[in-house]
C-alpha cells in the first residue's frame, strides 16, 4: 500500500482549488478537443489529446465537464487560471453590493430635519441602496403610535418614483420602520441626482 502511494502525482493545487481537471487527471474515456487557436480538433481519447499538447508544450484542460463528452482546450494552463483570476475578478467588481443605509425620525421631528432626511433617503436610492426608515418611540410616546405612522408614511408618499417600499411600516418593540429600495425608474436616471440644485444644499449641511 505504501508504495502505491508514494506512485501517485502530487496534487496540482491550483487545479485542487479550481476544481479543474488537467492532463493526467482527466479521467473521461474520450473528450472534444479545441486546440490554442479555437480550432475543433474533434473527439478523441485523453491520452492522444494530451500527446498533442505535449507536442505544443502546452497543457490539456479540462473546460466543459458536463458537456458528452467532456470539452478540452489546448493552451497554457498557468495563462489560462491567470485570464479566468482576471475575469472573475472584474466579474466581482461589476457586481453592486447592496447596502441598507438608515435614516432615524423622531416623532418630533420639525420639518427642516424631516425635509433635509427625506431628501438624504432619496440620495442613497438614487446611489443604489436600499433605505431603513426607522422611529424610535420614547417613554408616553408609545401612545402615540399613529403619529410615528404618519412621519413614515408621509416619507414613503414624498419619496415618490425614487423608490419602492420593500417592508411597509411595522413595529419591532419601541421602534417603527419601513424598508425602501431603489425603484427601477430611479437606477437608470442617475441624471436625476446630477442636477446637483437639490443634493446641493444636504452636501453642504453636512
Amino acid at each position: 500500500m505504501p508504495a502505491v502511494e508514494a506512485n501517485i502525482p502530487p496534487i496540482d493545487k491550483r487545479s485542487a482549488k479550481s476544481f479543474i481537471r488537467t492532463n493526467e487527471r482527466i479521467r473521461a474515456r474520450e473528450v472534444r478537443v479545441i486546440d490554442e487557436s479555437g480550432e475543433q480538433l474533434g473527439v478523441m481519447a485523453p491520452f492522444d489529446a494530451l500527446k498533442i499538447a505535449r507536442e505544443r508544450s502546452l497543457d490539456l484542460v479540462e473546460i466543459s465537464p458536463n458537456a458528452v463528452p467532456p470539452v478540452c482546450k489546448i493552451q497554457d494552463y498557468g495563462k489560462f487560471l491567470y485570464e479566468k483570476d482576471k475575469s472573475d475578478r472584474a466579474a466581482r467588481k461589476k457586481q453592486k453590493v447592496i447596502v441598507i443605509k438608515e435614516v432615524k425620525f423622531s416623532v418630533t421631528v420639525d420639518e427642516h430635519d424631516y425635509q433635509t432626511k427625506k431628501n438624504m433617503a432619496v440620495r442613497f436610492l438614487g446611489e443604489g441602496d436600499k433605505v431603513k426608515a426607522s422611529l424610535r418611540f420614547k417613554g408616553r410616546q408609545m401612545a402615540h403610535r399613529d403619529l410615528g405612522y404618519k412621519i413614515i408614511n408621509r416619507l414613503i408618499q414624498d419619496i415618490g418614483e425614487a423608490g419602492v417600499v420593500e417592508f411597509m411600516p411595522r413595529m419591532e418593540g419601541t421602534t417603527l420602520h419601513a424598508i425602501l429600495a431603489p425603484s427601477k425608474k430611479a437606477e437608470p436616471a442617475p441624471k436625476k441626482v446630477v442636477p446637483a440644485a437639490e443634493t446641493a444644499p444636504a452636501v453642504a449641511e453636512a
